[in-house]
């Protein structure tokens, strides 16, 4: 298993090309890149030209890491047929640049609107028959994220989406972050998922169910807005036991194919201490969590 960072604190305060040099100073071997103005931006055509991608590898290599994943998120789920179709263009650009980078595992987003879920599946599986082929020809690693407000937010049913595509090259992304918009137990999800779980990012969150609803509050009331937060481990509810034993059981500290991504997002002022944090705190509990098992 590979223990990544997520650069996005330092995105306001590094350039591109001095995300490596930032990752291994704080001891981390590898980095995860996510949207990025300068790179596969949110939902835009990716902005790297070769001679942008070379000059980051170079500096992967000058730090002495490795990328162990690249994240678009691109609206290839759209029910917006136009967008839908230049999201499929972008992804070709998206996989050819990780490529490009040696870089063999992309995670991303469903990417629809929960309230066109039906048109949304339509237009996800539309847009993988398209570049499915080309993901199996590259040896890419797709894997999803049900992200809150996506057309599929529950975790089981992320697994028969996925499911449907019916490809070895395509997986499930599990957010932490996201357990309480999944519906379903964590370890319910992690066991259905099996060894199509290959990627999880580490951050904590509130439940927002909590105090019989009432922990956060927006007004009106009913409006259909999803809370949660990317806190450092500890500073929230999800259940780091659980969690880590849940991918203990299931065998994903034990891969060689599995990335394990610090991703908290809420600490920008004091990132370098929280992605230190992080690294210690998540080596613990894959420690605890490997001794459990064998135990």
């Amino acid at each position: 298993m590979k223990i990544a960072l997520d650069p996005t604190p330092f995105h306001h305060s590094h350039g591109l090309l001095e995300f490596p040099r930032v990752v291994a100073d704080l001891g981390y071997k590898y980095m995860q890149l996510t949207p990025h103005p300068d790179f596969i931006p949110f939902y835009n055509h990716p902005k790297a030209d070769d001679a942008l991608v070379a000059a980051l590898k170079k500096a992967v290599a000058d730090a002495g890491i490795e990328i162990a994943s690249v994240l678009p998120v691109l609206r290839w789920s759209g029910p917006d047929e136009d967008a839908r179709e230049a999201a499929v263009r972008y992804w070709k650009r998206a996989i050819q640049i990780a490529v490009d980078l040696g870089v063999s595992t992309m995670n991303t987003e469903f990417s629809g609107r929960p309230e066109k879920a039906e048109e949304s599946e339509r237009a996800f599986y539309r847009s993988m028959e398209e570049l499915l082929p080309i993901i199996e020809r590259e040896g890419i690693d797709l894997l999803i994220d049900p992200h809150p407000d996506d057309f599929v937010e529950e975790g089981l049913a992320a697994i028969r989406m996925i499911r449907g595509v019916n490809s070895p090259n395509v997986g499930l992304v599990y957010v932490a972050s996201h357990s309480f918009h999944m519906a379903d137990d964590p370890l319910a999800i992690m066991r259905a998922a099996g060894d199509k779980l290959r990627l999880v990012h580490v951050a904590d969150t509130m439940d927002h169910h909590a105090s019989h609803g009432l922990r956060y509050i927006t007004n009106p009331p009913g409006n259909p807005v999803r809370v949660h937060q990317h806190l450092k481990i500890g500073d929230g509810d999800v259940n780091w036991e659980q969690f880590f034993g849940g991918l203990a059981e299931i065998g994903f500290l034990d891969r060689e194919d599995t990335v394990m991504v610090s991703s908290v997002f809420a600490e920008d002022d004091d990132a370098e201490n929280v992605s230190r944090y992080q690294l210690e705190a998540m080596s613990r509990f894959v420690a605890q969590a490997g001794e459990k098992k064998t135990s």
